[in-house]
């Protein structure tokens, strides 16, 4: 085996997925890799993404995959719940945030990607990092992503809100004055109060 391709299998080892454009900085054209390609040394994941060949991704690689695609979004509401542990159930789209006036990122995924606009505060608080198969991944805290769910419960449905208040709270993922902050970024404020009052009254 090349060195060129050894190098690629050590970098894909690491990082569990790779980009087109940072596999050519490393020195490897795209010539060569869709020859790695064919020689089933790399895989192609969807377009302009490459792992290594029957990686054991865990359930939710497709919120990795997209994440990978689109750097500068946020993973938020439904697969945020999903990768916090809110709940076991995959959704089938990948809920990603995005600013507001940004121009919507045109990918190849798995999975289908739901691009939610968020504004100014709403949208560049409460982001934390998690690992999903050695990828970094952007995704709001376990607060802010309740918060959000009330503020787009027209969206995801005000049962799945207020599930994800109760199941938050019961498991300790977030303290109230945490909640109470982002519910006052988001301006959802007086619309959680009163369900806020009922399971500390609990």
């Amino acid at each position: 085996m090349g060195i060129k391709a050894q190098k690629l299998i050590e970098h894909l080892r690491q990082y569990g997925m790779l980009k087109t454009g940072e596999i050519v900085e490393l020195g490897i054209s795209k010539e060569y890799l869709r020859k790695l390609t064919v020689q089933g040394t790399v895989e192609r994941v969807s377009r302009g993404l490459y792992s290594l060949p029957n990686n054991d991704y865990s359930p939710m690689q497709s919120i990795a995959e997209a994440s990978k695609q689109v750097p500068k979004g946020v993973i938020c509401l439904l697969s945020a719940l999903r990768l916090h542990g809110f709940t076991t159930q995959n959704p089938f789209e990948v809920w990603i945030a995005i600013e507001n006036r940004s121009r919507k990122p045109e990918i190849k995924a798995s999975a289908k990607v739901r691009y939610v606009r968020f504004s100014k505060r709403a949208f560049t608080e409460g982001i934390q990092e998690k690992r999903i198969d050695q990828l970094k991944v952007r995704v709001y805290s376990p607060a802010k992503t309740v918060a959000d769910c009330f503020k787009y419960r027209n969206k995801i449905g005000l049962d799945t809100a207020l599930e994800a208040l109760r199941e938050g709270w019961r498991e300790k993922h977030f303290t109230m004055d945490e909640l109470w902050k982002y519910a006052k970024v988001c301006r959802v404020s007086n619309v959680i109060q009163p369900y806020l009052e009922s399971i500390t009254a609990l």
